[in-house]
């Protein structure tokens, strides 16, 4: 490797992109107009999603109602939670934004309201939470209002059932500070991959690729100065993104040392992708189509604008084998929760990924085009 010739094709590359202004546009301003519209839309209201995770400890025909109940009346997807599992392992586990708990001795409460009609006896539901779900005080919503229906049809002033909160998270997260995180993920891919589809192609027809043989730089050089180029482009990107989350919607996330890592894998990984479309795709035309058929899928199924919650289970299933995927839970891991060793297992998903990727792509890149 040559580092005199790698950087005079960085700075080669960074003078064509300071040149072209639709692609400063595309790399700077549009994500920075995706979390101003989103963000402004999402600031103070939540999306609905209506599954709800159940942990009936009574297992009674009383307790048993009250969930027909709240799958008609409130149309949630009750998912049934083991009385002997533990809530709180069970929310972290497996990502839920809400449990609610029905108490032991439900029943004995409602017969007792009921046949004997105390209206000092209550019962109270407990709501396990997590604050960082931009789901969950809708689903609290709905909750309420089922249970202020149930305690309006029986006898006596003072409610039968009564609920108590309890977060899983020290402090309250907004949607935005959900957003920002997968606004980064998916303008750093989109920026790889078009970048390298965009340049690769382009040389390719003008026959630059091939003359490339007859030069001092070899295809390492090349490919390592295209990398830095475009992390550079990534660093730019997100900085303008979070200086105006920060300015705009006064975000609250961590910057650690995991968001160089996932912008680094995140650009191995489509800069990847983008050197074996080029090199079955010969047209920019063609190529820029495989692109978008690969890109636009990841943008909308692997959480970079709303949470998995919100689709239908076959297409969670789809959304987690999407490399995106783990660059977004990654950086939310890191930036909303802190959460080093989810963070580490984020990151080697997707560093087996861009690595497996990016050695096919260094293997199909060649100087000479195909006959």
């Amino acid at each position: 490797m040559n580092p005199r010739v790698v950087g005079a094709n960085l700075v080669v590359s960074l003078k064509s992109f300071y040149r072209a202004k639709p692609a400063m546009f595309f790399t700077i301003a549009f994500p920075i107009l995706l979390i101003l519209v989103f963000g402004a839309l999402f600031m103070n209201q939540d999306n609905m999603s209506f599954d709800l995770c159940v942990q009936d400890l009574d297992h009674t025909d009383s307790s048993s109602q009250l969930v027909k109940t709240l799958e008609l009346e409130g149309k949630f997807k009750v998912i049934r939670i083991e009385p002997s599992v533990n809530a709180a392992q069970y929310t972290r586990d497996n990502k839920s934004s809400l449990v609610l708990t029905i108490p032991k001795g439900y029943e004995g409460a409602f017969l007792q309201r009921m046949a004997l009609n105390d209206p000092d006896t209550s019962v109270t539901l407990t709501y396990l939470y997590d604050l960082s779900s931009s789901l969950v005080f809708m689903k609290i919503h709905i909750l309420n209002w089922v249970f202020s229906g149930i305690n309006q049809k029986m006898t006596g002033v003072p409610p039968f059932i009564r609920s108590a909160e309890t977060s899983m998270l020290a402090r309250k997260y907004r949607f935005v500070e959900f957003f920002v995180p997968g606004i980064i993920a998916m303008s750093v891919m989109i920026l790889s991959l078009f970048g390298t589809v965009h340049l690769n192609t382009e040389l390719r027809q003008k026959g630059v690729i091939r003359k490339l043989s007859t030069t001092p730089i070899t295809r390492t050089d090349w490919i390592l100065s295209n990398i830095l180029y475009q992390f550079i482009l990534a660093v730019l990107s997100t900085t303008a993104m979070l200086l105006v989350s920060y300015a705009a919607f006064s975000v609250s996330l961590q910057i650690n040392a995991w968001l160089p890592v996932f912008m680094l894998l995140d650009v191995f990984a489509f800069v990847g992708i983008g050197m074996i479309i080029t090199h079955f795709t010969k047209e920019a035309e063609s190529a820029a189509a495989a692109a978008n058929a690969i890109s636009f899928p990841m943008m909308f199924l692997s959480g970079s604008f709303f949470p998995l919650e919100m689709m239908p289970g076959f297409m969670q299933t789809v959304a987690r084998i999407l490399p995106l995927y783990y660059v977004n839970e990654g950086l939310r891991a890191s930036m909303i929760f802190g959460d080093h060793m989810a963070a580490l297992r984020h990151s080697a998903v997707i560093g087996v990924f861009a690595a497996v990727v990016f050695i096919l792509g260094i293997i199909a890149t060649q100087w000479e085009e195909d006959q």
